[in-house]
Formats: structure tokens, C-alpha cells, sequence
């Protein structure tokens, strides 16, 4: 069953202060350098697809040549949902995809398989971590409204696994602007399973999340 793969490096980055974090130093190397060389490192994972904006294209494809020599660059779309479709697109014959943020650096092998496996149980699934704090809701003018239960809330992730032509078919069917993949399978009414992901597999956003990166690198060496 070939797998591939598609790292998100098209954001917009507005919470950098004008600085692509993608781009951004991580101990001695640029943020993406991490994902794409433990995706292209992965036995599970036969083809790989970078998704790059016109303005870090040409840095995205020196750092992949150095990290992931076998991936492909295309360049992105407005939205992200755009921009994993083109890197769909480029994966015609694969049974299955694993689709991942670059901008989650700490990615781990054991984080693509969990996702992988999960996705040929259900045929979709998504590394997830429980809510642990408090939920308030607002409706508006800064008072609470109410407390959310939170047994039932995760906080979704990357990667995430589907079949292809069922992420296909997802993409094809809603026009809605899904901050994530699962988010479109999931309109189709498909069962999409969860697997424990990582607090450690953090999110690079804004200029403080570099340092806590960082020294979860350094506590990982």
C-alpha cells in the first residue's frame, strides 16, 4: 500500500511579526528542516510533497534538497486547503496520505504511525491531545457565559491520515475554508478516529513558541 506524504509551508505566518516561521532559526536550523527530515526518513512514507508559498519557494527548495533530496516542491494556494490539495494532486497512485503542518517541528515516527494506523482502521484519523485546563464560553462583551465540559474535547493535531480518494472526495464535496483536513471528511459523515498525540508536538505560531520548541529539543537530546 503506497503512502505519501504533504508538509504545509504555505502559511502566512501573521503571528510572526512579518517573519516566515517556517524559515525561522529552531537550534542551529530552519523550522521545517525537522519535519522533513523525519518524513523523509520514515519507511512508511514512499512519497513526500512540500507545499511551499511564492515567497519562501526557492528557501524551501534549498533546505529540502539538503534534508529530503527524494521530495517534491509545488507551490501552494490562497487557503490551506488549497495548498493540500496541490499536494495531492502530485500523489496519484497512493492508497493513503499523511498530511502534516510544517510548523509542527517535533514530529515524531511514532506520531506518522499512530496516524497511519488509525487511518486504515477507520480510513481517517488525527493525532489529538485531551483538553486538560477549563472551557469557558462567551457570547460576547467579555463575560462568561457558561462552562464546556471537557471530557469530550481534544485539541486536534498534525499528522493526520486518510485514504486518499476519501480525502479527495472530501475536498471535492465542501468549499469551506477547514482549518484542517479531518474537519472536511468529517462533513462527509465518515468515522474519523483519534490518536493520542503528543504535547510535545507543538505549534509554532508566534515568536515565544520558537523557545519552547527549542528547549523541548534540547530535553529530548
Amino acid at each position: 500500500m503506497s503512502t505519501g506524504a504533504v508538509i504545509v509551508a504555505a502559511g502566512r505566518s501573521e503571528r510572526m511579526g512579518g517573519a516566515d516561521k517556517l524559515l525561522a532559526p529552531l537550534a542551529g536550523r530552519p523550522v521545517i528542516a525537522y519535519s522533513l527530515a523525519v518524513f523523509a526518513r520514515h519507511p512508511r512514507i514512499d512519497r513526500l510533497v512540500v507545499v511551499a508559498s511564492a515567497a519562501n519557494e526557492s528557501a524551501i527548495r534549498e533546505i529540502a534538497g539538503a534534508e529530503a533530496p527524494q521530495a517534491t516542491v509545488v507551490l501552494g494556494g490562497q487557503r490551506r486547503r488549497d495548498s493540500v490539495r496541490a499536494g495531492l494532486d502530485l500523489l496519484e497512485g497512493c492508497e493513503y496520505v499523511v498530511i502534516h503542518d510544517g510548523a509542527r517541528p517535533l514530529v515524531t515516527p511514532e506520531l506518522i504511525d499512530a496516524a497511519l494506523d488509525g487511518a486504515r482502521e477507520t480510513g481517517a484519523a488525527l493525532c489529538a491531545v485531551p483538553v486538560s485546563d477549563t472551557v469557558k464560553r462567551s457570547r460576547g462583551g467579555g463575560l462568561v457565559s457558561g462552562t464546556v465540559r471537557r471530557d469530550e474535547l481534544w485539541l486536534a493535531q498534525t499528522p493526520q491520515a486518510f485514504r486518499r480518494n476519501l480525502l479527495l472526495r472530501a475536498h471535492s464535496s465542501f468549499d469551506i475554508d477547514a482549518t484542517d483536513d479531518a474537519a472536511l471528511v468529517e462533513l462527509l459523515e465518515w468515522p474519523v478516529k483519534l490518536v493520542r498525540g503528543s504535547r510535545r508536538n507543538v505549534k509554532v505560531t508566534a515568536p515565544e513558541d520558537l523557545a519552547l520548541a527549542a528547549a523541548l529539543l534540547a530535553s529530548r537530546d
